[in-house]
């Protein structure tokens, strides 16, 4: 028998995971545009905490927490002068050596090296050009200055060619020459490429025959690219970084350790092919690195390198800028990082924004994110079901009239039919009547009677056109009642559309003017940054709803907190005064003695409790008969929704 062997599955997300239900992201981020924020600076806001209900997720502020630790722990590891302090303690070994070995030696010879030796200049760089025509009489000062020039050899190449210092630990004639060869192929591939004429067979071709420079693997050119240009980029950078002294010290080491290796023209080559392809890459700026450890120059490149992928990934994963979306952090950046469960994190998180919209709950609509009908009915019952869970139970009610008709909802009886009846029929009732009058006709069929005919009973319900003018005004916001505003308007058109289909209703939001709301702007609706709260507008746009339908019961309802100072003039132009016009104020109440006429009752739910306010109140209700309420803004929707039920129940 074969034996298997279990165990904690490790390699990324759960396969078996049941599907992430984006219901539950939805409501937290109706949470957030409930109380007044737009639906993307919601969806930004979830995705910054992470997924409700997966706690072992991170969100983007503990991605971005471990980004800047790493960044830190970095800079902390070392310093950037490691390959020229190296170099400095080989040379002054070397040239200690060779005194050694001079020193016994009483010949004129041996003075004249030690003076050639004196004058060897401070700078490291210009100590080893004059030293290199130096005939050593020390077979050991020999040896370790031929030690110090491999190691400017391999550090100059690995900071351009990363794992260069391993392939070359061992260099000798036929080494270099491979190097040598392997650039002049590099560019010359890069040189088809610019002209068209690369293939993939040609990069699969150069990788077999060196695929030992390169141990990231690349697949194609394209990731060699971006690899080498990181990292030329990062050693540019790293030059940037250094005290002018140390830069101008090492940048000569670099210079003369190319030409000696007779490197320099298709070094120059490649890097202008580099920049070319990738100017977007941070070559210029500087990093601060305040190690105490001395870091070669590869490993110095390597650490900025690093340092450039956390720098870009810290942007990404503010999500900051305009645009912003999850799929621009660099996943392969996210692995060399932080590793394979940051991975995993960012592609559910990438997951919530991309479900949202597949499952039709979020659209971009040139560039802005918004709420689809579907979303927006979600988000209404949620804030409906806040305000039923803040209300008595004795509170609730329904305003059916029990009277059998053609529209309605079953009662769960039925009736013979009659003559004019439009109930659907009762099938299982009417072939029951069939069985008992007639007994089955044969072969399993029932003869019918039109007295065997039976209808559902139904209960018709008093329709109602509804008006809720909310006030958009900049004062709603200034007082903290916009976002509670913007609930109950949520919450009315919820309650209308799932209890009441057969009512009209229509939400009119007025500043400097009124207009016209539809559910899906509700969500994300926004207050008006003007003056103005024209609620004659708002009423003459109310009063052609109600006269659309004649036959419907009507309901005004109006939520504001400031007292009318505009007014729609004859040639449809808003006109702002403050204090509030006599004409402003005169021909709103004008619209308020016309809804009188038609029968409507308006209910003023004042956010506010200034005297303007309160005068102007008082007169709307006794000239309509209407009621007042002051309701803190935290039980706006309670109060609205109330009313509306209420006024419902007594029609």
């Amino acid at each position: 028998m074969s034996g298997y062997r279990y165990g904690e599955y490790h390699d990324g997300p759960d396969p078996l995971a049941p599907p992430y239900d984006v219901r539950a992201a939805l409501d937290e981020m109706g949470d957030a545009i409930l109380s007044g924020s737009t639906p993307l600076d919601s969806l930004r806001d979830l995705l910054r905490r992470g997924l409700p209900g997966a706690p072992d997720r991170r969100g983007l502020d503990e991605l971005l927490r471990e980004v800047r630790r790493r960044r830190r722990e970095l800079r902390e590891r070392g310093n950037l002068n490691g390959t020229l302090e190296r170099a400095r303690a080989l040379l002054d070994k070397a040239i200690g050596q060779e005194r050694a070995e001079l020193f016994p030696d009483p010949s004129d010879d041996a003075r004249l090296r030690e003076a050639e030796l004196d004058s060897v200049p401070a700078d490291t760089a210009s100590a080893v050009q004059q030293l290199g025509s130096y005939e050593w009489r020390s077979a050991a000062a020999r040896q370790t200055f031929e030690e110090l020039r491999d190691l400017l050899r391999r550090e100059v190449l690995d900071s351009r060619f990363r794992g260069m210092r391993d392939a070359l630990a061992n260099p000798d004639p036929e080494a270099m020459e491979r190097v040598r060869q392997m650039m002049s192929d590099l560019n010359d591939m890069l040189d088809r490429d610019a002209q068209g004429q690369h293939t993939q067979q040609d990069f699969q071709q150069f990788m077999e025959k060196y695929g030992e420079f390169f141990p990231e693997n690349p697949r194609n050119l394209e990731e060699l690219v971006d690899i080498l240009a990181r990292r030329a980029a990062a050693a540019q950078r790293m030059l940037a970084s250094m005290t002018p002294e140390q830069r101008a010290e090492l940048q000569a080491l670099i210079d003369q350790t190319l030409d000696q290796a007779g490197l320099s023209e298709q070094m120059a080559r490649l890097g202008e092919a580099l920049y070319a392809r990738r100017p977007d890459l941070a070559w210029d700026g500087s990093e601060r690195m305040d190690g105490d450890q001395p870091l070669g120059m590869g490993d110095a490149v390597s650490a900025l390198e690093e340092l450039a992928d956390l720098d870009r990934l810290e942007q990404s994963l503010a999500q900051d800028y305009p645009g912003a979306r999850l799929d621009d952090v660099d996943e392969a950046a996210i692995r060399r990082a932080l590793g394979r469960s940051a991975v995993d994190d960012l592609e559910a998180l990438r997951r919530i924004e991309r479900e949202l919209e597949e499952q039709g709950y979020l659209r971009r609509q040139r560039g802005k994110l918004e709420l689809t009908p579907k979303a927006v009915r979600r988000l209404g019952e949620t804030a409906l079901r806040r305000v039923f869970d803040s209300l008595d139970a004795g509170r609730r009610g329904d305003h059916d009239q029990r009277d059998a008709g053609a529209a309605g909802e079953l009662t769960g009886t039925t009736r013979p039919w009659r003559f004019g009846d439009e109930q659907p029929i009762d099938v299982v009732r009417t072939l029951v009547n069939g069985v008992r009058r007639g007994g089955p006709a044969g072969e399993g069929r029932v003869s019918l009677s039109v007295d065997d005919f039976e209808v559902a009973e139904t209960e018709r319900r008093t329709a109602a056109a509804v008006c809720l003018l909310v006030d958009l005004s900049y004062s709603m916001a200034l007082r903290g009642t916009w976002a509670p505003a913007k609930q109950t308007a949520l919450a009315l058109q919820a309650l209308v559309a799932s209890k009441f289909p057969g009512d009209a209703v229509q939400i009119v939001g007025f500043s400097n003017y009124a207009r016209v709301l539809q559910p899906e702007e509700l969500a994300g609706l926004e207050w008006d940054m003007v003056q103005g709260t024209n609620l004659h507008h708002a009423l003459l746009i109310a009063g052609r709803h109600l006269d659309r339908h004649p036959d419907f019961e009507p309901v005004v309802l109006v939520v504001t907190d400031g007292e009318p100072t505009a007014h729609l003039m004859r040639n449809g132009r808003s006109w702002f005064e403050w204090p509030p016009s006599r004409e402003t104020l005169e021909l709103t109440l004008a619209e308020v003695d016309k809804m009188t006429r038609r029968r409507a009752t308006i209910n003023v739910f004042m956010l506010a409790t200034d005297e303007r306010l309160k005068e102007f109140v008082d007169e709307v209700a006794r000239r309509n008969g209407g009621r007042v309420f002051s309701p803190s803004a935290d039980r706006l929707g309670e109060y609205v929704v109330s009313d509306f039920l209420r006024a419902r129940r007594s029609r």
